[in-house]
């Protein structure tokens, strides 16, 4: 991981510091598409953010952790959330609700998740820390779902439906991406709801 060394505020000319996870985001995003994820450094989103290496360090651990933004504390919530959910609803009905939840996006931040999940799918460097994510979001829904069931969370079972939902959120954004005017919610359910009637 990059090291932080000195910290210089050299904000942009004319441009107010930026004080927030989003907005040290946003100026990542536009750095990547104007110089590619591999060639901009966590210098140069640092100098674009108008904060230091320290500063950014703050709010990423690396500049690979960008494209994920608050994954942890999304994790977290989603924990949460399946935990509190009631003993007697379906479990099909749990799991589609909570991969919709965690993927629920404001429409004012949508064009910049759609940059996220483009670079999550798309950028080769990204793919390794990608799998690490991925993992633990399997093991949340994995142990979630080992427990309505009564097995040990390594199960086949609750292993191969974490791995088969987490194929449906794959699929539901590459098909959003695809189509600018598509809904990522509805992709989500309908994804859920074709894997039911698959296996069913």
């Amino acid at each position: 991981m990059e090291g932080a060394m000195s910290d210089p505020v050299t904000p942009r000319a004319g441009r107010r510091p930026i004080t927030s996870r989003a907005e040290v985001e946003h100026a990542a995003f536009e750095l990547f598409a104007e110089q590619g994820f591999e060639h901009t450094t966590v210098d140069d989103i640092a100098q674009a953010a108008g904060i230091g290496r320290r500063t950014f360090f703050r709010y990423f651990p690396s500049k690979n952790d960008i494209a994920w933004g608050d994954f942890d504390g999304q994790l977290n919530q989603m924990r949460e959330r399946l935990a509190e959910s009631p003993r007697d609803k379906p479990l099909v009905e749990v799991i589609s609700d909570a991969l919709v939840d965690f993927n629920r996006v404001d429409p004012e931040e949508a064009p910049w998740h759609r940059r996220r999940m483009e670079l999550i799918l798309t950028t080769p460097a990204l793919q390794a820390h990608s799998t690490l994510r991925y993992a633990n979001w399997r093991q949340v829904l994995a142990g979630f779902i080992a427990g309505r069931l009564g097995v040990p969370t390594s199960s086949l079972a609750p292993q191969a439906v974490s791995y088969a939902v987490l194929g449906v959120a794959l699929a539901s954004y590459e098909q959003w991406l695809l189509v600018p005017d598509s809904d990522l919610t509805e992709l989500l359910a309908a994804g859920v709801r074709e894997l039911s009637a698959a296996v069913g």
